[in-house]
């Protein structure tokens, strides 16, 4: 980490789409990175790209995210939570054991990210007023329920009630929490649009310029959540 960086940013659940695009932004930005995920080999290109140091993190095991915080250099001032698990099927048809491990990635591992990220920023000294930003990447499953999505519903709802209560218990001591509703498919790598629907997937650079933005709001004028979508969407 450098004098020139702009604090440490730790992005959890990292792949080669939107996660990767918020590397490379906050990067750019001139964030420290810290790049976390359960397989941390197949982010060895990533991590030389961006200067980013790689841990390797279990989210749903609250001993891994205690471990993985202690051991952090400095205290993040930005802690992004991607992970999400899909289980589909018919409601009478579902694993009830698919369905909590299901939960315990998407709600159980935000919440022990967002414990440990709010501990180490609380124990930081503000500045400019402010201990730094927890976002989550959320989906329009937390807003409404989709048939034979029951799961994913009940993962993104818990994670939005989960942010909601921490944005009003946290923003007064200095940490901004934030929790974003992507709001249709992402153009990650392999992925294009249908060609009778041209246009219709959110840029994954468009969203990750979002977030920079959100992690650099200024404290008088807080987001708590933000909805993106193609300008195509139907609302």
């Amino acid at each position: 980490m450098t004098e020139a960086a702009k604090g440490h940013a730790v992005i959890v659940g990292v792949g080669d789409g939107l996660s990767a695009a918020l590397a490379r932004r906050f990067a750019a930005a001139e964030y420290a990175l810290t790049l976390a995920a359960r397989d941390i080999a197949k982010l060895e290109a990533l991590a030389v790209e961006t200067g980013a140091a790689r841990k390797s993190l279990d989210a749903a095991d609250a001993t891994s995210v205690s471990a993985f915080f202690a051991g952090l250099a400095e205290a993040p001032r930005v802690v992004i939570y991607n992970p999400s698990a899909r289980v589909r099927g018919a409601l009478v048809e579902l694993d009830p054991d698919a369905v909590r491990r299901a939960l315990e990635v998407t709600a159980i591992g935000a919440f022990h990210v967002g414990q440990a990220a709010a501990a180490h920023m609380l124990a930081t000294d503000p500045r400019d007023g402010t201990r730094g930003t927890i976002m989550m990447t959320g989906a329009s499953a937390g807003v409404k329920g989709f048939p034979r999505s029951a799961p994913f519903a009940m993962g993104k709802f818990a994670q939005r009630g989960l942010a909601q209560s921490m944005a009003r218990e946290l923003h007064p001591q200095g940490i901004h929490v934030v929790w974003i509703n992507i709001d249709g498919a992402i153009r990650n790598p392999g992925r294009t649009e249908p060609s009778d629907n041209p246009d219709s997937m959110l840029d994954p650079d468009a969203i990750a310029a979002a977030y920079l933005q959100l992690a650099e709001q200024d404290r008088s004028a807080w987001s708590d959540e933000l909805t993106l979508r193609p300008w195509v969407e139907r609302f």
